[in-house]
């Protein structure tokens, strides 16, 4: 690789980070004041509508809830989301802003993509372009997006006051916690990004799709002339910017953020990746804050930090190295199957890295093209579930269920009762945290188990072998892990996958979320102990070491033995040049 594209790659790196680590304390500060219900700068604007929200709903923003009716109050939140999209993306062919007249779903597609899009997954077995009007994908698709990442992150400030509270019942209001995560946060933030994205040429219209006569004609795959190319065009850039705020993920296109419209300059590339970040990052210092320690959550922020740029570096190295194979036949450098030159390898691998390390699933490049090792590093971010930095609310919560995991055995290895927070942990708490962690990776292992049985899931594997085990593997470790990027070249929209898929989503999703509150209902009856010299100190180096070292054991016991048989004997295929 030369010189200067090595770099300006780096280069590119080091600014996100450091630009990302900026804005961890001041967006931290500003999300901390708003779910304590604080002033801030926007109450004059948004107050008033947050309050006839509020009349209107009959919601009593005083009244809070204990865990298990904070956990009927999300679950009958998302039942009810999952029956209105579905009910849209089937009648969608007789409802309005359809100028492309496409048809409704049919019943398992439209199940799968509201399951989608309700549990913050944004799957997608479709074309958006292809398939959905613009009345599904804004009324539909674009508010569970909205509203599927403020879920997560009311589920996250539950948890936080079960460790800030102390001999207490309850953990807040779900519906005042919904509704200021939408209003004050996931909406500013999203409106000035689509601001920004329009700017830098992402399309924002409800026109009619643009037929344009080509400059020189091309042949079609059966040799046919064509003269004309159809220009898809739609409210783009709003849904794009909640697609990156809220680490939701899917495309307007097919493309996703490889496709102009949606990210079309280096610039637009790399706001995309730092939106991606931005919100997981920044609640870390919220959590900090809330609990009183801004050092337990730089500690967390440090931990993530550190996974990521492994990751990333595993990720640059194997694709800079490129293909052996392709090498030999006299295409020498880095690997650039499926990457978008406009972004290069720098941009490319950052991208994959954030979305996977997310709960996001946007792509800039596909994944299926990245060399085994290369497609190892975003599927293993998946499977450890989405904590570097994660989705939002959701990265940090299962960060929280490692933290407890890491100082329960850390108690066990020097004979005292595990403390975190002032809190002792006990077998509850050990329990949820063992079901918040493994429940989507048991989900993974068993349905693709299934599906390597079933013969109509193993005619829709495009590739044999290692690489169509790695594929179907990334399929159910992304909807389980609500990531929604996908491996190309298995055929996901059949009766089978729509299915399973989507029963993987909702497991994935709900189990987590509602263990997460039971532990929380849990820690916040608790007294607080006061720290002695025995107590493990939790915001220092040897601890954050000792965490990603958990993190990293949980993942290889949980994860090798299936890896080992997919991307692993893949690259050893392509190394032995076979």
């Amino acid at each position: 690789m030369e010189n200067h594209v090595l770099l300006f790659d780096l280069a590119q790196i080091a600014a996100l980070l450091v630009i990302l680590t900026l804005l961890v304390k001041p967006l931290g500060s500003y999300m901390a004041r708003v779910y304590q219900g604080e002033r801030t700068w926007l109450s004059p604007a948004l107050a008033p509508l947050e309050n006839l929200l509020y009349k209107v709903a009959a919601i009593d923003r005083d009244q809070e809830m204990d865990w298990k009716q904070y956990a009927v109050a999300m679950l009958i939140f998302n039942g009810l989301g999952v029956l209105v999209v579905f009910a849209v993306l089937l009648l969608q062919g007789w409802l309005p802003l359809n100028p492309e007249k496409f048809p409704g779903f049919s019943w398992d597609l439209g199940l799968n993509t509201a399951v989608s899009f309700v549990t913050n997954t944004n799957w997608q077995s479709y074309s958006g372009e292809a398939a959905a009007s613009y009345f599904s994908q804004v009324l539909a698709l674009m508010v569970q997006q909205f509203l599927s990442a403020a879920s997560g992150m009311a589920i996250l400030m539950a948890l936080i006051r079960g460790f800030a509270r102390h001999t207490a019942e309850t953990l807040g209001n779900f519906w005042v916690d919904l509704t200021r995560g939408t209003l004050y946060i996931l909406l500013p933030l999203s409106l000035i990004a689509a601001i920004f994205l329009v700017s830098q040429g992402v399309i924002q219209n409800f026109s009619p799709y643009v037929k344009t006569t080509l400059i020189q004609s091309v042949q079609d795959a059966k040799g046919n002339a064509v003269t004309e190319q159809t220009l898809p065009m739609g409210p783009v850039a709003a849904q794009e910017a909640i697609k990156e705020v809220g680490t939701n993920g899917g495309g307007f296109f097919n493309a996703n953020s490889a496709h102009p419209f949606e990210n079309p300059t280096p610039l637009s590339n790399f706001v995309e990746i730092l939106l991606i970040l931005l919100i997981p990052a920044g609640l870390t210092y919220t959590f900090g804050r809330l609990v009183g320690s801004s050092r337990q959550g730089w500690a967390i922020y440090v931990a993530m930090l550190f996974l990521f740029i492994g990751a990333l570096a595993t990720l640059y190295l194997a694709e800079s190295h490129g293909n052996p194979l392709v090498q030999k036949l006299g295409v020498p450098g880095i690997s650039m199957e499926g990457k978008e030159v406009r972004f290069g390898l720098g941009g490319s691998v950052l991208f994959s890295s954030a979305t996977t390390g997310t709960s996001c699933g946007a792509v800039n490049n596909m994944h299926d093209s990245l060399t085994p090792i290369g497609g190892l590093v975003p599927l293993m971010l998946i499977l450890l579930g989405e904590i570097v930095f994660g989705g939002v609310g959701s990265g940090l919560y299962t960060m929280l269920a490692f933290v407890v995991i890491a100082v329960f055995v850390a108690g066990l290895m020097i004979g005292r009762t595990p403390e975190y927070l002032g809190k002792k942990l006990e077998v509850m708490e050990m329990w949820m945290s063992v079901v918040i962690v493994l429940s989507a990776g048991i989900v993974v292992l068993v349905f693709v188990s299934v599906a390597l049985l079933v013969p109509e899931a193993v005619k829709a594997m495009a590739n044999p072998g290692a690489h169509g085990l790695s594929e179907v593997l990334y399929a159910f470790a992304s909807t389980a892990n609500n990531n929604g990027s996908a491996f190309a070249g298995l055929n996901a929209n059949t009766g089978f996958y729509n299915l399973m898929c989507a029963a993987a989503m909702v497991l994935g999703r709900f189990a987590p979320k509602v263990a997460v509150l039971a532990m929380a209902g849990s820690l916040v009856r608790k007294k607080y102990v006061p720290p002695s010299l025995g107590t493990l100190p939790t915001d220092q180096a040897p601890f954050i070491i000792w965490l990603v070292i958990v993190i990293v054991i949980v993942g290889a016991l949980t994860f090798f033995p299936v890896l080992a048989m997919g991307p692993i004997v893949e690259h050893l295929i392509m190394r032995g040049g076979l």
